[in-house]
């Protein structure tokens, strides 16, 4: 059976606290879901403001191979005419195939919201598609609250559904808006409608602000709903939507339904990560199925219970939706996870090899000084390759000094200033950079320096920068644990550095970022 995926990130998902996305945004998001082989993308709203309109008139320019446009608006105002609404005689003459309108299911939003009478609630809603299926376009309806609206009067919110479908509505969505419905609320209620319209294509969209969107979605489906909606990553207004990374492969791999081609299916993790990359927001790694945690193993016994049968510790092949497996290094997980990590470059080596000692020595003696690789596994590896002599020096640092403009407190315009001097091969560099405080400027600084030898690190931000105090009781004398995350856009990775000097250990995390991304580009054996 299948089942149409209808993204809403661009339309719904902008509604989240903190979420906007440009023109140019927008594009690559619509063209990244498209390669996905998502049915249905939801552009903006026609009718809000001219940053989502503009959008409308570029449609004819955008060629797409899987996906369909959609254009997102209400039901004309309350004792008004249609006629007269610019925005709707706009998008009844574009290019735009298909438009979903949003409607009042539930009287107690009818007449508390709208202020208006239930049977001028039909009038909009009949007039509205009526309207948009005379100028050629495919309607789809969402009716909103209607599981509340249910709730409180079943015969008027299927009222509401009866007269969207009398006017030739293509699609009609059940929307728990507010997002307070348990599964086997939505699951009944999806039933009684499609029974009530069995030839009708029923959709779903739910709100997470219980954290059962994705469970009262799926339930759905089971209860005869063909048409999911959602957004990516489940961004949206207050704790947001359904997440189409957890849907589509729920719906896909567990239930058997087909949602997009299994060849695309790989790409997942790589268009969910590529969106919340453009959207600016830190990845969630614990996300099921796309997370970096999400096939990730700690503990000794799971790790070796994984290496000889997957399915001890693993519910499906990371590879499915284009993740991996990923083994931490910790006190947890012995001399088994080095080893895994060392044969994904070395297969001939075994747990009695020199060199997997050397590695599993150096790494006690780091952590003995602070370091813990848990959450840095590009430092990690970093450290495992030169155990194993194979990791190559990019650059080598001379000399950097760092300049503290103070107080920055007083003057917050001040700027913080660093000299970096590395060398690569037998040419040198000497940089300069000003930053919002000296670790900024320190990266400035670095990137300057060789990017000239290595134009690919421009493409490397940090997103998350992170300091420990690892014995407080030293005071100000304390060692720190310097975190930094960084990408590429693409990937995502951690390093670490140690030292009583903040700037120092900053250094290092720096430093073995870009030295990480090098290795990635260059000799592609990050295991």
């Amino acid at each position: 059976m299948k089942i149409e995926i209808y993204d809403t990130t661009l339309r719904d998902g902008v509604q989240g606290a903190g979420i906007a996305f440009t023109q140019d945004d927008k594009l690559k998001i619509i063209h990244s879901l498209d390669s996905l082989g998502i049915s249905y993308i939801e552009v903006g709203n026609f009718m809000a403001h001219a940053g989502d309109t503009e959008i409308f008139r570029e449609v004819s320019d955008i060629k797409l191979k899987n996906s369909k446009l959609v254009a997102f608006g209400s039901t004309r105002r309350a004792n008004t005419s249609i006629d007269d609404d610019s925005s709707f005689n706009e998008i009844a003459c574009s290019d735009i195939e298909y438009v979903t309108i949003y409607g009042k299911s539930s009287l107690y939003h009818v007449k508390e919201v709208l202020g208006t009478t239930p049977e001028e609630n039909l009038a909009m809603v009949s007039d509205t598609v009526k309207f948009l299926k005379s100028h050629g376009k495919k309607v789809f309806f969402d009716a909103e609250h209607f599981f509340d609206g249910y709730s409180d009067s079943p015969s008027y919110a299927v009222s509401v559904i009866e007269t969207a479908v009398d006017c030739g509505a293509d699609c009609i969505i059940l929307c728990d808006t507010n997002g307070g419905m348990l599964p086997d609320v939505i699951g009944m209620t999806t039933a009684a409608v499609k029974s009530r319209f069995p030839d009708t294509v029923i959709g779903i969209h739910c709100h997470n602000d219980m954290g059962m969107a994705e469970a009262c979605s799926v339930q759905a489906v089971l209860s005869g709903a063909s048409h999911v909606q959602g957004t990516v990553s489940g961004i949206g207004e207050r704790c947001g939507n359904a997440n189409i990374n957890t849907l589509i492969p729920l719906l896909q791999l567990k239930l058997g339904f087909d949602c997009i081609n299994p060849d695309n299916l790989r790409e997942l993790t790589h268009t969910a990560r590529y969106v919340n990359e453009i959207a600016n927001l830190a990845f969630d790694e614990h996300e099921p199925f796309v997370g970096g945690y999400a096939f990730t193993h700690k503990a000794g016994a799971h790790i070796d219970a994984v290496k000889k049968k997957p399915n001890t510790f693993e519910h499906m092949r990371p590879e499915t939706v284009g993740n991996r497996r990923n083994i931490i290094i910790s006190g947890l997980s012995g001399r088994a996870a080095i080893l895994d990590k060392m044969t994904a470059v070395m297969p001939e080596l075994d747990k009695h090899s020199p060199e997997v000692s050397k590695a599993v020595e150096k790494v006690k003696d780091y952590e003995s000084r602070g370091y813990q690789y848990e959450n840095a596994e590009a430092s990690l590896m970093l450290l495992i390759y030169e155990s194993m002599g194979i990791r190559r020096q990019y650059f080598e640092l001379k000399t950097f000094k760092v300049v503290i403009s103070e107080p920055a407190s007083i003057k917050p315009d001040n700027k913080c200033s660093a000299l970096i001097k590395i060398g690569v091969g037998d040419s040198e560099e000497l940089t300069a950079a000003e930053g919002d405080g000296p670790v900024n400027a320190l990266d400035i600084a670095l990137r300057r320096a060789i990017t000239r030898f290595y134009p690919e690190i421009s493409a490397v931000r940090l997103v998350d920068y992170k300091v420990r105090v690892i014995n407080s009781s030293d005071t100000t004398a304390s060692v720190v644990r310097v975190l930094i995350e960084s990408t590429d856009g693409v990937s995502v990775w951690r390093t670490i550095g140690v030292s009583v000097d903040i700037i120092d250990a900053s250094w290092q995390a720096l430093r073995d970022s870009v030295e990480y991304k090098l290795m990635m580009t260059h000799n592609n054996m990050i295991g």
